[in-house]
């Protein structure tokens, strides 16, 4: 398809008939909805699955290597991101993308739903790993899509889209999480499959009538000279990746420790490059470049953020089932409930933030502004967590009240950050990259994922308080020098407010 105007893809989408935005805003909804139910309620299960006994239904690892893989994971998840977005920006287009991650995605739930040994399960994590990064950020691009330059519904329609995939996220854990932790783990991750189904087959159903044109052209195609050039390389890259893999495991150079390493080197050295690339693309103009430029303190931001609030399915996760009372008030709580927490909160604040943003205007903090302040609140949450094992030692059993106030913090962190930094990438974005650069944001995810799978291993009852407390005043510190260099950055956005 040839090369289509911004105006002319919002012009095909309706743009009214789902609370006061464009239609197609209802289908990215439904979509992301069940995309993160299934993730999130595999999730739920994925640090239990994996340290829990074999007599319990789990593979017998060592905590310390579970909490490891549950953040290498989390991150591969996002570093494919950027494969995800230069497939739909360069061969695909973002509808087909998001499309044909939904199917690996399903598979890779699919084989996770049937008992087997450890090798089975990294071939699921391996379908999940490329599926995520096929449509994860190219959904989130296309909600940028189907509003036009300058429409002010576009933070709130974030907002509202940000909604959708908390109430898949809230879901989950009590749903596939109860059914795993109580009756089989294979069973929890069969339901997660079917939810990426209900999740596919309303995109295909809706897309046409709802979306228009939105997501069907190939941001920047590959000319005929580049497929067969791109082919060949990819060829050698496969090649080449085989033959060390197959030297390296049987002579102990990959192992967990240095796939680990190497995991956390891919994790920065890959945003670097790819704000190197932008910047100097003949295709990215002077004032997106100055862009670029603003996107990385946000993007370094984000990344110390993520770092703190991905470890709820990780140091969090082992805190609610191993230093948590988890009975409360006459009922028996199951660990994986808490993280329906965060997106639970997000369910019933979003929309206040999203109606804060439209009623303040032209008067709202700075992007830069809510980043600090969204960092601010990620740091005191560590405070927060540290607190009951600084007065009551750590060897008691704490109220999960303790632990729910902590991941309330991080949430009105997380709404001070994450959907406004999904709307700032698409603003910022030069036009050559769109995809892209929505793949570059979800790498301050992997980034962050990937510090966090060395930081883990510091983590014990003995090192709970420095742990806790070391990691949330280092956030609170950056957060109050992103708020004095916020007008700085804010120069540099170009009018981009």
């Amino acid at each position: 398809m040839s090369q289509l105007s911004k105006q002319e893809i919002v012009d095909s989408v309706p743009q009214k008939g789902f609370f006061g935005h464009p239609k197609g805003l209802f289908s990215l909804f439904f979509t992301e909805f069940w995309e993160r139910f299934s993730y999130y309620g595999m999730r739920a299960l994925l640090v239990y699955y994996m340290y829990y006994e074999v007599s319990k239904g789990g593979l017998g690892l060592s905590e310390g290597t579970a909490l490891a893989i549950v953040s290498l994971y989390g991150s591969l998840v996002y570093m494919s991101g950027i494969i995800g977005g230069w497939l739909a920006d360069r061969v695909f287009g973002t509808s087909r993308s998001v499309f044909f991650g939904g199917i690996f995605i399903m598979l890779g739930h699919i084989v996770l739903a049937f008992p087997g040994n450890l090798s089975m399960f990294f071939v699921s994590m391996a379908l999940i790993v490329i599926g995520t990064g096929l449509l994860k950020p190219n959904v989130s691009s296309m909600v940028g899509d189907i509003y036009a330059h300058g429409d002010n519904r576009q933070d709130a329609g974030f907002s509202i889209f940000y909604m959708g995939i908390n109430l898949g996220s809230f879901i989950a854990p009590l749903t596939v999480g109860t059914l795993g932790m109580k009756y089989n783990f294979h069973l929890g991750f069969g339901l997660a499959a079917v939810g990426m189904f209900f999740g596919l087959l309303l995109f295909v159903i809706t897309k046409k009538k709802n979306l228009g044109l939105a997501g069907t052209y190939v941001a920047n195609p590959l000319s005929p000279a580049e497929k067969k050039k791109t082919i060949k390389i990819v060829g050698i890259v496969v090649v080449i990746l085989a033959i060390l893999i197959a030297i390296a495991i049987p002579t102990g150079y990959l192992t967990l420790n240095s796939f680990t390493a190497l995991i956390g080197i891919l994790g920065f050295a890959i945003p670097a490059a790819y704000f190197f690339i932008m910047y100097r693309s003949p295709k990215t103009t002077s004032d997106e470049k100055s862009r670029v430029l603003a996107y990385i303190p946000l993007f370094l931001t984000a990344v110390m953020f993520w770092s703190i609030a991905e470890q709820g399915s990780t140091i969090l996760a082992l805190y609610a089932d191993k230093r948590t009372n988890l009975d409360f008030l006459g009922i028996h709580i199951s660990p994986a409930w808490f993280q329906s927490l965060n997106p639970l909160f997000i369910i019933v604040f979003a929309p206040v933030f999203a109606w804060l943003w439209v009623k303040l205007g032209d008067r709202q903090p700075s992007i830069p502004h809510k980043f600090s302040l969204g960092l601010l609140f990620a740091g005191i949450s560590f405070i927060v967590i540290l607190l009951p094992g600084l007065m009551g030692g750590t060897d008691q059993l704490v109220s999960p009240l303790w632990l729910a106030l902590s991941i309330f913090t991080l949430v009105l962190g997380e709404l001070c950050i994450s959907p406004v930094g999904l709307s700032a990438t698409t603003k910022l974005a030069p036009a050559a990259f769109t995809a892209q650069t929505m793949s570059l944001w979800f790498l301050s995810n992997a980034a962050a994922q990937a510090l966090n799978a060395q930081l883990v291993k510091l983590y014990s009852a003995d090192t709970e308080f420095l742990y806790f407390g070391i990691i949330g005043g280092v956030a609170i510190v950056l957060s109050i020098i992103v708020f004095f260099i916020s007008p700085i950055i804010s120069r540099y956005m170009k009018g981009v407010h």
